[in-house]
């Protein structure tokens, strides 16, 4: 059984970093090769924000580009999002997701797996 726990979220001050981690487990390797970082904040849909295919290649949203940074650990089986110069408009709750898929085909659908998400907050 696929599994992925998010942790690392909190809250900051626009301008802070925050650094989330997604530990996941089970499965087979191939249900990793694409995996990606999602957001939703109240009364808006889920948007796709970060992923990065099996060999570190990474795919951003134009909003977090140059702020944002997707890495992954594949020995330790962990995704990670260091989130530096956060913006107010970033405060939404972030999952992670994975699926076999490479991740330049429609990066942000067909994911599979998902976790239950860990919640940034940015104060103005």
């Amino acid at each position: 059984q696929v599994q992925l726990v998010e942790s690392g979220g909190g809250s900051v001050q626009a301008g802070g970093s925050l650094r989330l981690s997604c530990a996941a487990s089970g499965g087979t390797a191939n249900i990793y090769y694409c995996m990606g970082w999602f957001r939703q904040a109240p009364g808006k849909e889920r948007e796709g924000v970060a992923a990065i295919r099996s060999d570190g290649t990474t795919i951003y949203t134009d909003s977090v580009k140059g702020r944002f940074t997707i890495s992954r650990d594949n020995g330790k089986n962990t995704l990670y999002l260091q989130m530096n110069s956060l913006k107010p408009e970033d405060t939404a709750m972030y999952y992670c997701a994975t699926r076999r898929l490479d991740c330049y085909y429609a990066p942000w659908g067909n994911y599979v797996y998902w976790g239950q998400g860990t919640q940034v907050t940015v104060s103005s």
